[in-house]
């Protein structure tokens, strides 16, 4: 394929990943934020989900999509589908949704957009990745506890999830986008194995050398907590996951990495090592604009 891609979310956690790896095979990437900020190899443009004026400039030659939804917004659909209409008019073809794994197709949230997807695009994915390994090395509240506290603070109980690393989404991201057949499907992404976060916090306290611990709140505690930095029906959706995770809602793993990438996805001590820059393979911190994925259904 050629043509041009434009990166709704381009400095976030999954779209940088995203716009790096598909300037270093070569296609030409239209790189979208409010801010406009560069990026080596792209074309950064202003992009604001809520100001329309901004929609059509930043879509200017694009043929494809990568959409990151709105930061804390408990129904993006209401911006995003006139958005979506108007790329189909400007000659858009194909689009890649940032969505959850628990947020199935007409669900709440992006689960919306979700259902809309294939009435759009003749070719289109929905990324449904399971939580990112990010949330606790990043800019989430999850790593600010970790950094300040020694702790992670949840209502997921035991509850276990196949957390996933934001490369891989990006890795998978770009295979969606540029693959000479779109995926027509959504795909759920996870790490190699499920982990609960008394799992996670043990795992932290190896690799970083200082003791983490899960802290167990009750749902309407983390609630309250979460209130403090999203709006309120927002914060309730969040909690609600936390119980769903303790039900065992997410306690599962895919094969979706290995599939469209033709490696095993990475573990959550590899990933911790590499952003803490630790390990062989340390990386730089990214500039998040999507709160470290979790504060969206896209992820809290």
């Amino acid at each position: 394929m050629t043509g041009t891609t434009l990166v709704v979310g381009a400095t976030g956690t999954t779209g940088s990943r995203t716009a790096t790896r598909l300037v270093a095979a070569g296609h030409r990437v239209r790189a979208a934020s409010r801010s406009a900020s560069p990026m080596p190899g792209t074309e950064p443009v202003r992009f604001d989900w809520y100001d329309s004026a901004t929609h059509d400039t930043a879509l200017g030659g694009a043929d494809r999509l990568y959409l990151v939804p709105p930061v804390g917004d408990p129904d993006p659909a209401e911006v995003m589908l006139p958005f979506l209409r108007r790329a189909r008019a400007a000659g858009v073809r194909r689009a890649v949704l940032l969505s959850a794994s628990a947020i199935p197709e007409g669900g709440a949230a992006t689960g919306v957009v979700h259902a809309a997807l294939p009435g759009l695009f003749e070719e289109w994915a929905v990324l449904r990745p399971s939580w990112f390994m990010q949330n606790f090395t990043g800019g989430h509240a999850h790593a600010v506890t970790v950094r300040e506290e020694g702790a992670i603070l949840t209502a997921a109980g035991s509850g276990r999830v196949g957390f996933v690393d934001a490369d891989d989404i990006a890795a998978v991201a770009v295979r969606a986008l540029t693959a000479e057949r779109a995926p027509n499907t959504d795909l759920i992404l996870t790490g190699p194995e499920t982990l609960s976060h008394d799992d996670v916090a043990a795992v932290l306290t190896r690799a970083g050398g200082r003791p983490v611990v899960h802290r167990r709140l009750t749902r309407d505690r983390m609630r309250d907590r979460l209130a403090a930095a999203v709006p309120p029906e927002f914060a309730e959706l969040l909690a609600d996951m936390d119980l769903a995770i303790a039900g065992g809602a997410e306690d599962r793993t895919t094969d979706t990495v290995q599939r469209l990438t033709g490696r095993p996805p990475r573990g959550l001590r590899e990933v911790v090592e590499r952003e803490w820059g630790l390990g062989p393979h340390a990386a730089c911190p990214v500039e998040d604009d999507e709160r470290s994925a979790r504060f969206q259904p896209t992820r809290s």
